[in-house]
């Protein structure tokens, strides 16, 4: 039988507020732990929070560049429960009437685009973190006791659920790389996974193909990295593929990544839904949004990587690969465009920008900020491809000179004598000494063999110490080899 996955994603998205959601302590990351904490974020009793503006407004930016419904009426809510790194004993959140609801998100695939569905993207206060001590590795099944760290309670976060529209580990790394991207576009989070700004839960179900009915989930928690998301998700896809051919059933409950063994592991049992006791939180009025600020947000928002994408392959001329490239980091895409004003061949700059550039800025570890040219440097060196004054051979010897020295490439094609030759009768004259020098490889090539050209092309270039435009050579080549 063969099994569908479906599969719902939960992103928890921290805001880059200054201070936390309900109270002024900073939201530093880093900081001695707990030495970012008050009275408020603590939940001791007689504190009042106070709603912080900007994460209202950061997260209705998120709900309008998720094509979501703005709720000009939502509340906050308490979601009551236990647990250490949670020491009021519930977390303030919102439950039936969120900030941004039935919005989706267009994701790009090799396919095509995809729309998947956005449940909900409501406001809630984060909870604290336990850091698992002694035992092997830090593990949680194996530490021997656990160190509660509460600067990161309180600090504001949109919880962002999509709908269980995903039907693969990759189409749900597609997913979460252009949700990260739009974050990082409306500027509401730094979206860092490794300090915790960006995390994401997975429930993962598998059903008969070509049924409605969902399958029993599994839910994998706080995974902080996109390609152990997508591990995750192909391990537990298997994983209950493998129970239900065996004729057993799959267990409803929250499982962990363990990046150590490359297996989803038990976390705790979830066979009947847990009853958080929500209710109205007491001490917060409800947010109530204006029609006119509502729009002023969307109004601030950017273009989106969407937008972009679709704006680069038809004003620039470039696949939608390449405008998926150019556009999955902002800075990236200004620098693109910037420079595609200093060229008549956006698609050539797109190419170095790609390829050589990118490949030497991993190999440096470089960022953008760290070269030592700008964009006009390498729209120079396109233009001179383009003139037919190098070729690309000695253009990866001038880019590699920009790279290092930020010289101009017409600067080092002077100096090193580099002009490439055009004249037809100049390379008339070198053709003919070497077919006159090579009459058997002539006879071969006459006799039926021509890719014995190539060593041909390859002689000429020699004699022209790489100097002689090399589709001229081809020409001229061909030419006398066929008359």
């Amino acid at each position: 039988m063969e099994y569908e996955p479906v599969i719902g994603l939960e992103v928890h998205c921290e805001l880059k507020t200054k201070t936390k959601l309900f109270c002024g302590c900073p939201t530093t990351f880093g900081n001695e732990a707990n030495t970012q904490v008050c009275p408020i974020c603590l939940g001791l009793p007689g504190t009042l929070p106070v709603m912080n503006a900007k994460a209202v407004e950061f997260a209705v930016k998120i709900g309008h560049a998720l094509n979501c419904a703005i709720s000009k009426y939502s509340k906050m809510d308490r979601k009551n429960y236990y647990y250490p790194d949670l020491p009021k004993a519930y977390q303030i959140s919102q439950y039936d009437k969120p900030l941004n609801y039935a919005g989706y998100l267009e994701v790009p695939l090799k396919e095509g685009m995809k729309r998947i569905g956005i449940t909900r993207a409501h406001l809630e206060e984060d909870a604290g973190k336990l850091v698992h001590a002694g035992g092997k590795a830090g593990r949680l099944d194996s530490s021997d006791y656990s160190l509660a760290d509460y600067n990161r309670g309180g600090i504001p976060l949109v919880e962002i659920v999509s709908e269980p529209d995903i039907r693969s580990a990759d189409e749900a790394y597609a997913y979460l790389t252009e949700l990260k991207n739009i974050l990082l576009y409306i500027d509401v989070s730094d979206c860092n996974m490794e300090e915790g700004s960006l995390r994401c839960d997975a429930n993962v179900s598998v059903r008969p193909k070509g049924t409605e009915k969902f399958g029993t989930k599994a839910e994998i928690k706080n995974m902080n990295s996109f390609r152990f998301a997508k591990q995750a998700i192909e391990y537990e896809i298997k994983r209950q593929v493998a129970l239900l051919e065996k004729g057993e059933r799959v267990v409803q409950e929250s499982r962990l990544w363990d990046v150590t063994e490359n297996k989803t592991k038990p976390m705790r049992s979830k066979e009947e839904a847990h009853d958080y006791r929500y209710f109205p939180e007491p001490d917060l009025v409800p947010i109530v949004l204006s029609e006119d600020y509502v729009k002023k947000l969307k109004g601030q928002l950017p273009e989106l990587p969407g937008a972009k994408r679709a704006r680069f392959a038809s004003k620039y001329g470039l696949t939608p690969y390449d405008a998926g490239v150019l556009t999955s980091e902002q800075e990236l895409a200004q620098w693109f465009e910037e420079g595609a004003k200093h060229t008549k061949n956006p698609k050539g700059l797109a190419n170095w920008i790609m390829g050589d550039m990118a490949a030497k800025m991993k190999e440096q570890e470089k960022e953008l900020k760290d070269l030592k040219f700008d964009q006009k440097k390498l729209c120079e060196l396109v233009d001179l491809i383009d003139a037919g004054t190098i070729n690309s051979k000695q253009a990866k010897e001038v880019f590699a000179e920009m790279f290092d020295a930020g010289v101009s490439p017409a600067e080092v094609v002077k100096s090193r004598d580099m002009a490439q030759v055009s004249d037809p009768k100049a390379i008339e004259g070198a053709v003919d000494k070497v077919l006159a020098e090579n009459p058997s490889v002539v006879a071969d090539y006459k006799g039926g063999k021509q890719g014995v050209i190539g060593f041909l092309v390859g002689k000429v270039m020699q004699a022209s110490q790489g100097k002689a435009n090399p589709k001229l050579v081809n020409e001229i080549l061909k030419k006398k080899l066929d008359s």
